[in-house]
Parts: structure tokens; sequence; C-alpha cells
């Protein structure tokens, strides 16, 4: 047999809209016959310091362009069109700069492939990190990264450091970089499965899908940009393809296989697992068709004893952004600079929502919410406590310890969130929900004693939460995830901090919300929202 060798995955082009940003920093140099490109540290920083900027504050105009096409379905629910409204409203006001568009500023991910005639004469990933850093200091993002101290005791770095950076060898004199930033509701929703070989036939893989896109709920803040990859020569290697395929990297590979085990991307099934996705009735958060706005499906050569299998998306958020340094300069993809153009004339007609008062008794709350169905849309007014995953961690001591629940507890409904920086001038920085999921362990015992009564947050709950709620007369309210700029420039009039301080941006504050929207999810009786799909 003749020794064949290929690039194992072959973007067939690249037709990104690229903006300069500089031609400083670059230089082409001979060494002997060959041309080298040498690069100044300083346009590394430059290069993410100016895309982690634009992909916190802009979005691609094909991803806007998808929400809009929601709008403009028949088929779309009304709970659809609301949710894809708000995000759109959400861009608008997040390309002023201030406001990033997502509260969770993430990750930052840098994936790069270096031209083997590049020259820096640094660690690259260092100065790469410089740039992110700066970006994240300067802006009004949210530092998110936790770094352990000992095997139990972390802390915040204060600076959303440390980068995930990774860095590739290639052919030629150019350098060539995926930027991401990874929300946790979106990286907590990839998925490996280790599958074998009777999964490869159309009935297993169909009923395998149908299964596993389940997993993925509503938590990651859908409508989604999914990517499932089938095969792999590692768990390594199908993961990096799950991420790379929902940031869009490998929409130009060839759409068949070969011989040498080129990845490849398979249409019809895209189109399956798009209407699977359809049909399962989830939607955009709250019931409809749009789960998903579009599909990636990639397989991948394997080895003979495993076919793993990833699954993972790109949320509302959908923050990646491609930059390059070539003899011509440095440049980034060019983001959406006009969201509104996309917004339509008038808002989509719906139903009044309920007006609740959160600004009286928590019994008066409950007895108010307990009128009416799950998926009944509300305007909230009045104070939230919000608390996080450690804030709960801490009340939790104070249970096992004797102590009782805080009043502040009891008192309010309990907003699951955590604030960015806070631009001059506003009560609040972005200011959108996390996952319900990561406190559901606390409820029922919070319950019990007389807190978590009505809880405010994104995504779907297991089926204690639901039991809890029957048992103890509480309720599980969703809040539309994504749309964290415009919530805080037009719903968040106040914030301040009641308690532990010390935990930044986990912090128990306090705030005054108006018209803050939300539906009912899991009631006082039983009934769930997701359940019933």
């Amino acid at each position: 047999m003749d020794f064949i060798y290929q690039d194992p995955y072959p973007i067939l082009k690249d037709d990104t809209q690229y903006r300069k940003i500089t031609s400083d920093y670059v230089k082409v140099e001979k060494l002997g016959d060959r041309e080298i490109l040498t690069v100044d540290p300083k346009g590394l920083e430059l290069l993410s310091q100016e895309a982690m900027k634009d992909v916190s504050f802009m979005l691609r105009t094909s991803h806007l362009e998808k929400l809009r096409a929601i709008l403009d379905d028949p088929e779309a629910t009304d709970n659809d069109r609301f949710v894809a409204y708000n995000l759109l409203q959400n861009a608008v006001v997040a390309i002023d700069g201030e406001l990033p568009s997502c509260q969770d500023t993430g990750t930052a991910i840098v994936m790069a492939k270096k031209g083997e005639n590049v020259y820096t004469g640094v660690d690259d990933a260092e100065w790469l990190s410089k740039g992110i850093f700066n970006t994240y200091i300067e802006r009004n993002l949210r530092y998110s990264q936790i770094v352990p101290i000992s095997m139990f005791e972390e802390k915040n770095s204060g600076s959303n450091l440390p980068a995930q950076i990774d860095i590739y060898a290639k052919k030629g004199a150019s350098y060539e970089f995926l930027f991401l930033a990874k929300g946790g509701g979106s990286a907590n929703k990839t998925y490996l499965y280790q599958q074998t070989k009777s999964l490869l036939n159309e009935k297993s893989l169909d009923a395998f899908i149908r299964a596993k896109i389940m997993d993925l709920g509503t938590s990651a803040c859908p409508p989604y940009h999914l990517a499932l990859v089938i095969g792999g020569t590692s768990a390594e290697a199908t993961l990096a393809a799950v991420k790379k395929a929902s940031a869009g990297y490998y929409d130009n590979l060839p759409t068949t296989g070969n011989m040498a085990g080129q990845a490849f991307r398979d249409l019809e099934w895209e189109k399956r697992v798009q209407k699977i996705c359809q049909e399962s009735a989830i939607g955009a958060q709250f019931g409809g068709k749009y789960f998903t706005h579009d599909v990636r499906v990639i397989r991948l050569p394997r080895h003979a004893a495993s076919c793993p299998v990833g699954l993972g998306v790109s949320c509302s958020a959908d923050r990646n952004i491609k930059g390059k340094i070539t003899k011509d300069g440095i440049f980034v993809e060019q983001l959406e600079v006009n969201p509104k153009r996309l917004l339509p004339a008038t808002p989509p007609h719906l139903e009044e929502a309920v007006e609740v008062d959160l600004n009286q008794p928590m019994s008066e709350i409950l007895k108010k919410l307990s009128q009416y169905p799950i998926k009944t849309r509300l305007k909230l007014n009045g104070t939230l406590i919000v608390a996080r995953d450690i804030a709960h961690a801490k009340i939790k001591e104070l249970l096992d310890a004797g102590k009782p629940m805080p009043d502040y507890f009891k008192n309010h409904p309990i907003y699951y969130a955590g604030p960015a920086k806070t631009p001059d001038g506003m009560p609040s920085g972005s200011f959108g929900p996390t996952t319900a999921g990561r406190m559901d362990v606390y409820v029922e015992e919070f319950q019990k004693n007389g807190g978590s009564m009505v809880m405010l947050a994104k995504g779907n709950r297991t089926k204690d939460v639901m039991n809890a709620c029957k048992t103890y007369g509480g309720f599980y309210l969703g809040s539309i995830g994504g749309p964290a700029a415009i919530l805080a420039k037009e719903n968040i009039l106040s914030v301040e901090v009641v308690d532990f301080e010390e935990l930044g941006m986990e912090a128990v504050r306090k705030i005054t919300i108006k018209d803050f929207p939300a539906f009912i999810i899991t009631d006082d009786k039983g009934n769930d929202f997701f359940e019933n799909l």
C-alpha cells in the first residue's frame, strides 16, 4: 500500500470578512532562501485585546440574521419570537461597548495555527494572555476564573486569567486564530459518549440522537448552534472538534470522506438532527420550534474498538471570532456593527403578561403565583435577592451549624445570577440569569427552612426541585438566558451588596427590578414546563 497523508481537517476555503487593525508590528525578512514573517509580540497582544473586546460586545451578522428569521417565521411560537426579539434588542444595547451581551463574559480561549515561517521570539501564549488581560481589566467584563490554592481552597484570580491557549504548527508564513469567550452555561453542555460500532446504523443513530438531545436542556441559552461529532482518534480529538464545529470553524470542510480519513460534514444528517431538534418542542427556551438555529454533524475516523461521540453547543451569546496575521498586517473578523437594522419596526404581538409585586409578604407572592398555570408570562416588580453557588454553600454551612436561615432568603425571591462590572453612571452591569440546576441540591433543605420559596434563573431542573415545590408550596420562574445587557439597562434599577462581600461577583446582593420578564416553569402543584414536553 502506498503512503497517504493529508490534512485531517481540510478546510477548503475561508470566506470570513476581516477588518484590518494595523499594518504595524509585522515585517518580512530574508533568512537564506526563506522569507520570514517577523511579528513584534506587541502585535499578538493587540490582536487578542481587540478580538476579546469585539466578541464581548458584538456578534456575527449570520447569527443575528438567524434571530431575525425566527421573527419572520409563521411557524414560530409566541415564546420563540419573544426570546428572539429580546436577544436582538440585547445586541442593540451591547453594541455601545458598555454592557457586554452576556454577564458571564466567559473563559478566554485561543486556538492558533502558526506558520513555520512566522517568528516572534517570545512565548506567544504570554503575549496573547496579556491582551486578554487588558480587555478584561479595562472593560466592564466579569472575572469568572477560580484558581485552586489547595484541593479545597479557591480564590477568584481577579483578572479572568488563566486563558486556554492552544497553538499548532502549520506550513507557510501566516498566523491564524480562533478566539472564543466560552461561558459556563454552554461549556457545561459539552458531552462525550463512548459508543461502539453498534451505533453506526440509521436506526440506532436516530434513536441515540433523540435521547441525547434532551441532555442539552435550555440552561445554556438556546437557540443553539449545535455540533455533533461522530468518531475521533481520541476522546480529546472528538471534543476539540465539537468546540470548533459549534463555533463555525469547520463550516467549509468537505462533505464526503476518503481513504486518508479526512473529516467531513454530513449534510443529510445535519438536516435530520435539525428536524429532531424542532420536533422536541423545547424551542427557544420556553417551547416552540427554535431549539437550534442550525446543526453541524462532523464525521471523523476512529479506532476499531472505539466510537466516541461528542455533543455541544454555541449559545445565544455566540462569542466566536477569527483573527490572522500576515505580511499585510493584523486582522480580526468583522462582526455586525449595526444590529438595530435587524429589529422589526414593531415588536411581535404577545398576550399581556401578569404583573407580580414582589414588595409584599412572601405568602402573598406565593398566593398570587398559585393562581396561574405553568408557561404564564410574568412581569416582576420589586426586590430580588441575588445569590449563586458559593453563597448557597455558605448558607448551607450556617444551617449545618444550627444557625437560622437568613431573613433575606425567606422574605424575597432568589435570583441566581452574578453581574459583570458596573459601567460609570449606571445602576448595574450586565446581569442575566445563571444555570438553575447547579443550585438544585439546596432547594429541599432551604425550602424546609422557609427560604428559596420563589427562585428565578434559567434552564430546566431536576425532579427533586419539583417535589420540593409541591411539598413546601414553592415556585421556580424561568428568565430568558442571554439578554443580560438589556436587563441591566431597562429592568434593574438598583444593586447593593447585603452579605459575603468578600466573594466578589458571588456576593449576595439585593436588587430592585422593574418589568422584569419571567415565566412560571415549576409551580406549587408539582407541574413543570419541561417535564410536559
